[in-house]
C-alpha cells in the first residue's frame, strides 16, 4: 500500500518537475545571481509574487490538460480560429529557438569550466545527447526521469552552497516580508518575474499532463500535482539569490553569468564549492536545453496540424531543429547575439499575453471544463496575473521600442 501511494505521488509530480526544470535555465541562474549580488536580500519578496502567479496558471493548465481530450492549441483553434492557434505555435517555436542558444552556451561553459577545456566540444556533445534522448521509444518517460535527476542535482548543488554561505536569516525574513524596490532594480525585477512567471511553461504543463495520461490511461482521474514543481522552482530561485546576497553583495562583487558566480565562490570557499555550483549550472542548462527545445517542437507540430504526441516523428524532428539551431549559434558566436535577444523579447511580448488570456478563458469555461472550471478565487488571482503579464509586456515595449 505504501509503495502504491508513493508511486501515485511520484506520477503526480512528474509533469510539474519537468516544467520547473525547463523554466530554471542558465538565464534564470544569471538573473537570480545578479539580484542577490546587487541588492542583497531586499528583493526576495518578488520570488513569492512570481511563484504565486506561476502556481495559479500552472494549476489552471494542469486541469485543462487532465479534463480535455484535445490540446490547448486545438481548443484555441476551435474557439478563435486556425490563425490564432498558428500564431501561438509559431510564436513559442521562435522564442524557443531564440533562447536555445543560451542553453547551449550554458552547458558548454559549465562543463568547460569544470574540466578546464574549450566549451565548444561540450556544446556538440550535449546537443547530440539531447537529440539521442528524443529517439528513445518512450521519450516522455525518459524526459521525466532525466529532469527529476537534474532537479535533484541542482537542489543539492544550491542548497550545499546555501549552507556554506551562512546567510543572515533575519535579513532573509525581512526580504520576504517587507517589499522594497531599490533604485535601479526595476529592469532586473521585470526580467525575473517574466522568466519565473512563465506562461509558456504553464502552457507546456497541459501537454505534459496529456502525454502522461496517453501513456498511462489509468491516471486519467488521478490527482495531478503541479504545486510541488512550482515550489521547487521558487526554492531554487530564492536560494541562489540568498547565496549571492550572503557571499557577493558584502564584497561588492557583481556577476554577469552563472559561471561568474562559481568563480566568485572559489577564493572564498575553495575549489569544491566552485565545482559544486558549476554542477548546478550544468543541471540548469542541460534541463533547459532538452526541455526548451521540446516545448518549441511540440507547439509548432501542434500548430501545423501534425499532432502533439511527444513520441511522434514531427515533434521529435522539430525539437531536434531547435537543438541544432542553438548549438550552431553557440559554436559560431560563443554568446547569445544581441539581435537574437531583442527578437526573442519582441516575440515574447506579443505572444505571452495572448497565451495567458487563452489559458484563463478556457479554464473559466464550464462548457469545456465542467466542474473543473476555475473557482471564484482563482478567477480573481488569474485576472491579477493577466494584469501583471500585460503590464510587463507594456514595460518591455517601452524599453525596446520607445526609448
Amino acid at each position: 500500500m505504501e509503495k502504491s501511494t508513493f508511486l501515485r505521488w511520484f506520477y503526480a509530480i512528474g509533469p510539474g518537475l519537468i516544467t520547473a526544470a525547463v523554466v530554471f535555465g542558465p538565464s534564470k541562474l544569471t538573473i537570480t545571481s545578479k539580484l542577490g549580488a546587487l541588492y542583497g536580500y531586499d528583493l526576495l519578496w518578488i520570488v513569492t509574487v512570481a511563484i504565486f502567479f506561476m502556481a495559479v496558471f500552472t494549476a489552471m493548465s494542469t486541469r485543462i490538460g487532465a479534463t480535455t481530450d484535445i490540446s490547448i492549441l486545438q481548443t484555441v483553434k476551435q474557439r478563435w480560429g486556425k490563425v490564432a492557434s498558428f500564431i501561438v505555435g509559431i510564436g513559442v517555436f521562435l522564442v524557443a529557438i531564440s533562447f536555445q542558444a543560451g542553453n547551449s552556451i550554458g552547458v558548454g561553459i559549465a562543463l568547460g569550466e569544470l574540466t578546464g577545456t574549450s566549451p565548444k566540444p561540450w556544446v556538440l556533445g550535449c546537443t547530440t545527447a539531447g537529440i539521442v534522448l528524443l529517439f528513445f521509444r518512450k521519450f516522455y518517460s525518459v524526459l521525466e526521469k532525466t529532469m527529476i535527476a537534474l532537479i535533484l542535482m541542482m537542489l543539492f548543488s544550491f542548497l550545499t552552497t546555501f549552507v556554506l554561505a551562512k546567510p543572515d536569516f533575519g535579513k532573509i525574513l525581512t526580504g520576504f516580508t517587507v517589499p522594497s524596490l531599490p533604485e535601479g532594480s526595476l529592469g532586473l525585477v521585470i526580467a525575473f518575474i517574466a522568466s519565473c512567471f512563465s506562461i509558456v511553461g504553464a502552457l507546456y504543463q497541459s501537454y505534459l499532463i496529456q502525454e502522461r495520461i496517453r501513456l498511462k490511461p489509468e491516471l486519467k482521474n488521478s490527482k495531478n500535482n503541479s504545486l510541488t514543481g512550482t515550489l521547487l522552482l521558487g526554492v531554487m530561485s530564492a536560494v541562489v539569490i540568498i547565496c549571492a546576497a550572503a557571499v557577493l553583495n558584502p564584497k561588492g562583487l557583481t556577476v554577469n553569468s552563472g559561471s561568474d558566480m562559481a568563480k566568485a565562490l572559489e577564493p572564498i570557499f575553495g575549489h569544491n564549492a566552485s565545482t559544486l555550483f558549476l554542477v548546478g549550472l550544468f543541471g540548469a542548462a542541460f534541463s533547459s536545453l532538452v526541455g526548451n527545445s521540446s516545448v518549441g517542437g511540440l507547439l509548432l507540430s501542434d500548430a501545423l496540424g501534425f499532432g502533439s504526441q511527444m513520441g511522434s516523428k514531427p515533434v521529435r524532428y522539430l525539437t531536434a531543429v531547435v537543438m541544432v539551431f542553438g548549438a550552431t549559434i553557440a559554436i559560431v558566436f560563443g554568446k547569445l547575439p544581441l539581435e537574437l535577444i531583442v527578437f526573442a523579447q519582441s516575440v515574447t511580448i506579443f505572444v505571452v499575453p495572448f497565451i495567458g488570456i487563452a489559458i484563463y478563458l478556457i479554464a473559466n469555461n464550464r462548457e469545456i471544463m465542467g466542474d473543473q472550471a476555475n473557482p471564484g478565487w482563482v478567477k480573481i488571482a488569474g485576472a491579477a496575473g493577466l494584469l501583471l503579464i500585460i503590464s510587463l509586456a507594456l514595460l518591455n515595449i517601452n524599453e525596446l521600442f520607445l526609448k
